[in-house]
């Protein structure tokens, strides 16, 4: 995954969790922030088998 990748979809989750911040729905705030850690998560395994590679 490269860097704008990373940055983009990690921007576009926080977007999803301020969305839920904004209309008051606490559910889409924590699946946002479930995504973005999921991106996060994936970001850095992939940084780590490159580096092992």
């Amino acid at each position: 995954m490269n860097l704008l990748t990373f940055w983009f979809l990690a921007l576009f989750c926080i977007g999803v969790e301020v969305l839920g911040l904004v209309i008051g729905r606490q559910d889409v705030h924590y699946a946002g922030a479930l995504a973005a850690a999921g991106v996060v998560a994936v970001h850095l395994l992939l940084v780590r088998e490159e580096g092992s590679a």
